[in-house]
C-alpha cells in the first residue's frame, strides 16, 4: 500500500515533493498567522524552509536571496503565503530553483525558459490577484520596476481562505481592495485584449467588491464581507491576466518606486484622474459598470458613466485611504519626474483606451496632488 493521503494532499494533489519553501514576509511570520499552516504541513510530512525577507516592491537582491536559500535547502515545491509581493517572489523562486537564467534575461513577455517546481499560492489579502496571474514585478535599481510575464508563473494550486484576511487593518483593507477593483475596471476597459471571458470575470469581481469594501474596512472581523472580497480579488486577477491593466498602473508604479507607497494605495490615488482622462472613449463601458453596481436608471450614457466615476471616488473617500498625493508627503516638484518615469511603462500604456502623453501624465498627477 502507498502512503495515505494527508489533508494537504487532498488540497493540492498528491505530490512526491516534500521539501517545501514557504515565501512570506517577516511580519506575517512573526505574527503567528503562518503557524497553523506550518504545523499542518509538517504533520503531513513536509520538510519546511521559510524565507521571510520579502518586502513591498521586492528588489532584485531579495529575489536572488530567496532563490539561493531554496537551492541550498534542496526545496522541490514552493508556497507563496502573504500579499502580492510574497506571491510574486514565490513564482520566480519556483523557476529559479532549477534554472540558472538571469533575472535580466527573464524580463519581458515570454522570456522565461525551462520548467519550474510545483507552486502553490495562499493569499492573505484581498487585493493583488497575484495568486492567479503569470506576472512578477521587481524593483530594479533605485526606483524602476520591471515585469516578468511567462506561463511558468501560473500556480498549480491556489487556496483561498478568507479567515487569513480577518483583522487586516482598515488602511490595508482599503488599499488592497481598491487595487483589486482597479484590476477589474482596467481589464474591462482595456484596448488590446478585452474579451468576453475577461468581461465576465471583471464584472463579477467588481460587483462583489463594490458591495463589500466599506463593510470590510469598517469591521475587520466581518467574515461575510471578507469572503466575497477575497473571491472578488481573485476573479479580478484572472480578469487582468486575460486583459492587461493600463494607465492607472502605469502612473502608480513611479509613485511606488520613488516614494515606497503600497501598490494598492498608489492605484487608489491615480484612479480618479485616469478614469476622467479615459472618459471620452470608455464612457459606454463605464455606463455598463454603473448599471451593474448602481442599477442606474439614467438614460444618457455620459450621465451613467459620470455616475460610475463619482461612485468610485466616493467609495475611496469612504474607505479611509489617503486621497491626495500631498497627503502622502509627495512634493509637488516631483511631479514632472513622475510623469517622465510613467512614460517608461509602455507595456501598460499601450493597453489604455486613450493615449497618454507625458503632458497628459503630468496633468493627471497634478489632479491627484
Amino acid at each position: 500500500m502507498g502512503r495515505r493521503a494527508a489533508p494537504w494532499d487532498i488540497a493540492v494533489g498528491v505530490v512526491e515533493q516534500r521539501k517545501l519553501l514557504i515565501v512570506t514576509d517577516h511580519f506575517l511570520h512573526q505574527s503567528g498567522l503562518l503557524d497553523p499552516t506550518k504545523a499542518s504541513l509538517q504533520s503531513a510530512g513536509f520538510e519546511i524552509t521559510i524565507f521571510d525577507d520579502v518586502v513591498a516592491d521586492p528588489p532584485e537582491d531579495v529575489m536572488i536571496a530567496c532563490a539561493t536559500m531554496a537551492k541550498d535547502a534542496g526545496s522541490d515545491i514552493v508556497m507563496g503565503f502573504g500579499g502580492g509581493s510574497s506571491m510574486d517572489v514565490a513564482k520566480l523562486a519556483a523557476v529559479m530553483i532549477s534554472s540558472d537564467q538571469s533575472l535580466a534575461d527573464m524580463c519581458g513577455i515570454g522570456k522565461v525558459t525551462g520548467a519550474r517546481v510545483p507552486l502553490v499560492q495562499v493569499p492573505t489579502t484581498a487585493g493583488t490577484g497575484s495568486e492567479v496571474t503569470n506576472i512578477t514585478i521587481l524593483t530594479t535599481g533605485a526606483t524602476t520596476k520591471m515585469g516578468i510575464i511567462a506561463r511558468q508563473l501560473y500556480a498549480d494550486r491556489v487556496l483561498l481562505d478568507a479567515q487569513l484576511t480577518i483583522g487586516l487593518p482598515p488602511l490595508q483593507t482599503a488599499a488592497t481592495g481598491i487595487d483589486a477593483m482597479v484590476h477589474a475596471i482596467e481589464a474591462f476597459t482595456g484596448r488590446l485584449r478585452k474579451n468576453p471571458l475577461s468581461d465576465l470575470l471583471a464584472k463579477e469581481a467588481l460587483r462583489l467588491m463594490a458591495a463589500n469594501l466599506i463593510t470590510a474596512c469598517d469591521d475587520g472581523q466581518n467574515r461575510q464581507a471578507r469572503d466575497p472580497m477575497l473571491l472578488g480579488a481573485t476573479l479580478a486577477g484572472q480578469a487582468f491576466s486575460n486583459s492587461p491593466v493600463g494607465a492607472v498602473h502605469a502612473l502608480a508604479y513611479p509613485l511606488g518606486g520613488h516614494f515606497h507607497l503600497p501598490h494598492g494605495l498608489t492605484n487608489a490615488l491615480m484612479l480618479g484622474p485616469v478614469l476622467r482622462h479615459n472618459m471620452r472613449v470608455a464612457a459606454p463601458l463605464y455606463a455598463e459598470l454603473a448599471d451593474l453596481i448602481l442599477g442606474a436608471s439614467i438614460i444618457s450614457v455620459d450621465a451613467r458613466a459620470t455616475a460610475f466615476v463619482v461612485f468610485m471616488e466616493d467609495l475611496m473617500n469612504r474607505s479611509g485611504a489617503p486621497r491626495r498625493l500631498r497627503d502622502c508627503n509627495i512634493p509637488e516638484d516631483s511631479l514632472p519626474r513622475l510623469a517622465e518615469d510613467a512614460m517608461l511603462q509602455t507595456r501598460l500604456l499601450m493597453n489604455n483606451p486613450v493615449k497618454v502623453t507625458q503632458a497628459d501624465a503630468l496633468a493627471m498627477y497634478r489632479q491627484a496632488f
